[in-house]
């Protein structure tokens, strides 16, 4: 397996920032171009053809296996760091590769190659192929080209031809507007991120697709001061999207998020400890349900008898009115994907229906062991890994009842509507979060603003004790990022305002 390192790292002083407009050192070109239905469109450019995809898949299957494929990527990532009205940091990474993958039951061989001629193409499948002791696959005698995916990420201009200048003047104005917001502030980071992926997938059984994924992302990052005492806070923005994304009323939104996330925090305490109703907020709250519980019910875990939810199909694991559901069909989200990195269709998976579990997230190893279609969750970070079960847009529909309502309900509680980071045992689900942001709730009242706060519980419990949901379903549209087996991949969230009855909060008792 080759595991040279063939990125690009391109820096940028801030005293040679002045000359970007005239260049294209930020600027490569990715995108997919006219397309011509049964053909390779893409990675032509490179040199790629039908012959160098069955010789690869041959080499791949040569010592047997049940099935094989090659994953493709060429990637281009945008960097620009803005602190207090300067450029620090600006970069460019490239990535290109191909993965190939040989399956035998259960079990996979895995090798990549930063090196896309025929023959390191070649080696790299004999490599993948080490793993195969029978089987019976073997290279479909043609192709078939899905030529016709969906258009979930449409951008009106490619961000190959969005200037430098241009994203500096939109990080220059926030910066002024994030001091003029409060005096207290004194300095803000503002990172912007932009990036074009192309992937094509062949795989054995005859399958070609081809797919460009734009990803962007805007954060800022606040530390405000108060009577010598400083506080930090942040707020982020990201999408499967162009420059268009950027609308006046989301750049208003990150300003006043950043700065009173940061600047409540002056007046914030720890909470009480100990057992007590918490009330999760609409939207990024949704981290809880992706990590503690969201994680349980992708299939391999449950293949392997790992998670807690492996006996679970078809019994009840929450209240009648909790609905979950992971997809990737949302126009422009994070976790939108047109088609998974196997190459299978995206839609809806319903997990939990009526307080139901009724499906895992499965790819398509698990899918043939469980006997059931592919969910469309087969993915990988890149084309240095293969693809496993993953979420894509995780969430809780909505419920009976109003926030008003939930609020109402709690004598002595939290409410807890920033994360920031935690922990999770995926098997027993078992987790411990970080609340950056929240309020007491005393009498059905939001009171003080509290920080430091962790809490402690069981996603399964937990999802056993939601007693009351919202029907105020917020999709967050933050720069969320799943780490799972050493993968990172980008997904989306969200939450309708929800009550659980009892969780451990471990604040300071009096």
């Amino acid at each position: 397996m080759s595991a040279m390192t063939r990125r690009n790292f391109m820096g940028i002083s801030a005293a040679g920032i002045a000359g970007i407009a005239a260049s294209d050192l930020l600027a490569k070109p990715v995108a997919l171009g006219t397309t011509t239905p049964g053909k390779i469109n893409y990675f032509n450019r490179f040199g790629i053809n039908e012959s160098i995809l069955k010789n690869a898949l041959a080499a791949a299957l040569n010592r047997g296996g049940d099935f094989a494929d090659l994953f493709f990527q060429h990637n281009v990532q945008n960097y620009l760091v803005l602190t207090d009205g300067a450029v620090n940091r600006a970069f460019k990474q490239v990535t290109l590769g191909v993965g190939i993958r040989v399956v035998v039951g259960d079990q996979v061989g895995f090798g990549f190659t930063e090196d896309l001629t025929p023959s390191a193409i070649l080696e790299t499948s004999k490599t993948a192929a080490s793993i195969a002791q029978g089987g019976t696959g073997k290279v479909a005698p043609s192709f078939h080209f899905k030529s016709h995916l969906p258009d979930r990420y449409h951008v009106d201009t490619p961000w190959e031809e969005v200037r430098p200048t241009k994203k500096l003047n939109i990080l220059n104005n926030l910066n002024e507007r994030t001091f003029a917001k409060d005096n207290r502030i004194k300095k803000a980071t503002l990172f912007f991120m932009d990036s074009s992926s192309a992937m094509m997938l062949a795989s054995s059984n005859g399958l070609v697709v081809e797919d460009i994924q734009p990803m962007t992302r805007l954060y800022l990052s606040c530390v405000a001061e108060q009577n010598g005492k400083r506080e930090q806070n942040s707020y982020n923005l990201a999408a499967r999207s162009g420059m268009e994304f950027y609308t006046e009323e989301r750049l208003n939104r990150l300003i006043e998020k950043a700065v009173d996330r940061t600047t409540v925090l002056f007046d914030a305490q720890p909470a009480p400890a100990g057992e007590m109703p918490v009330v999760m907020a609409a939207g990024s709250s949704g981290i809880l349900l992706h990590e503690a519980i969201g994680h349980g019910m992708e299939a391999d875990f449950n293949r392997k008898n790992t998670s807690i939810y492996s006996d679970k199909i078809g019994k009840a694991v929450a209240k009648p009115f909790v609905n979950i559901i992971d997809e990737g069909t949302q126009e422009h989200a994070r976790g939108a994907i047109n088609v998974d990195d196997e190459g299978n269709d995206v839609g809806k998976t319903m997990l939990v229906e009526n307080g139901i579990l009724t499906s895992y997230l499965h790819d398509s190893i698990s899918s043939k062991h469980y006997g059931v279609k592919p969910t469309g969750n087969g993915r990988r970070e890149s084309y240095k890994h293969a693809p496993m079960p993953r979420m894509r847009s995780t969430y809780m529909l909505n419920g009976p009842h109003s926030e008003e309502e939930i609020i109402k309900s709690v004598k002595k509680g939290i409410y807890c509507s920033n994360f920031s980071n935690g922990e999770v045992n995926i098997g027993a689900g078992d987790f411990t979060f970080y609340v950056k942001n929240g309020f007491m709730i005393e009498d059905g009242k939001l009171t003080r603003p509290i920080k430091d706060v962790n809490i402690i519980g069981n996603g399964p419990k937990v999802l056993e004790e939601v007693d009351m949901v919202a029907n105020n379903l917020v999709i967050d549209e933050g720069g969320w990022t799943c780490g799972k087996d050493g993968q990172s991949v980008p997904v989306s969230q969200g939450l309708p305002t929800v009550r659980v009855s009892s969780i451990t909060v471990g604040g300071k008792n009096a």
